[in-house]
């Protein structure tokens, strides 16, 4: 009986032993964790927590907290990348609107003091005013587009839609623009009605987008075109121009939240940076895509793809889509 008392008692004292020192290796392992994770997190440094070990609880840990670690750095990034991003368009918003509201403070301050002019040269500054307020509207306009879709409230109809009449009236809606500019107008509509599933009023937005976007940067070219057209599943809309087109080095960020090329804040051809984002966002929520072609000085092509309608009765059809 004795001996059976001694052995548990050792075997207690094993038990103890290695529970104290398995507590003493954990304790020792999480410290250096701690302190490890201190270090990362106030240098902000790239570096992972690392650490042999076989206790797979503590593995399981360390994978989670590298991943978290991974997730900060990345948000870190985002966080950077955005506050680049929010200076470039302050400094695009301060700059597109300073230049017209100067041109349209000089013509007024002409109107009133130089006495000379006779009523038709004061009509064609005061066109010329109208003009230039057209231009702060409009990017006014685009930067409440962009607020709307930032803060989720911008909600879209959807409902049968005939395309033709509405690409008609939105490439006529610069005719008088285009043609002033000196620029030739192809417009390419069937004579075939062609019908989809959409919100009129954002599709009308997305084509604006894109004929302004030619003409700004197709200037050179002197043309600019649209196309409608249709095979067995989906319908297409072209906006095209013969401008200097897309650089390659951009190619990949045309799409992006103010991006703007290289030279367009030093060029005539400046813009917002937010039209073609715009115009992309409102495009995927009809369910539809957009892509480009560009072959510098030749021909750049937007296309707007969306799925032909895939029911014939759309008499009490009408649904609201609320943008993520």
């Amino acid at each position: 009986m004795i001996y059976v008392v001694a052995f548990l008692v050792v075997c207690i004292g094993i038990l103890l032993f290695l529970h104290f020192r398995t507590k003493k290796k954990m304790s020792r392992q999480l410290q250096y964790m701690t302190e490890k994770l201190k270090a990362i997190t106030a240098t902000d440094s790239a570096e992972r927590l690392l650490l042999v070990t076989e206790d797979q609880r503590l593995r399981d840990l360390l994978n989670e907290i590298n991943n978290l670690l991974d997730f900060h750095q990345e948000s870190m990034a985002d966080l950077a990348r955005l506050r680049i991003s929010t200076n470039r368009m302050l400094s695009n918003v301060s700059h597109d609107l300073k230049t017209p509201l100067t041109v349209i403070s000089g013509y007024i301050e002409t109107i009133q003091h130089d006495k000379q002019f006779s009523a038709q040269e004061r009509e064609v500054l005061l066109g010329k005013v109208q003009v230039k307020v057209m231009e702060v509207a409009g990017l006014i306009n685009t930067f409440f587009d962009l607020a709307k879709l930032e803060s989720e409230d911008w909600q879209l109809e959807m409902e049968r839609i005939q395309l033709n009449e509405i690409c008609r009236k939105a490439i006529l809606g610069y005719y008088d623009t285009l043609t002033s500019k000196g620029f030739a107008v192809h417009i390419d509509l069937p004579e075939e009605s062609i019908y989809i599933e959409a919100d009129p009023a954002a599709l009308t937005r997305i084509l604006e987008n894109l004929l302004s976007n030619s003409i700004r940067y197709g200037k050179d070219g002197k043309t600019v075109g649209m196309t409608l057209r249709q095979d067995e599943e989906n319908v297409y809309i072209e906006v095209w121009d013969k401008g200097r087109g897309i650089q390659e080095t951009d190619k990949d960020r045309i799409f992006e939240r103010l991006y703007t090329g290289e030279d367009a804040r030093t060029s005539t051809a400046q813009g917002s940076g937010l039209g073609l984002m715009i115009a992309k966002r409102l495009t995927e929520q009809m369910q539809g895509k957009i892509h480009f072609t560009s072959i510098p000085n030749t021909k750049t092509t937007f296309t707007l793809t969306f799925p032909k309608p895939k029911i014939n009765d759309y008499s009490k059809l009408k649904k609201v889509v609320r943008i993520p």
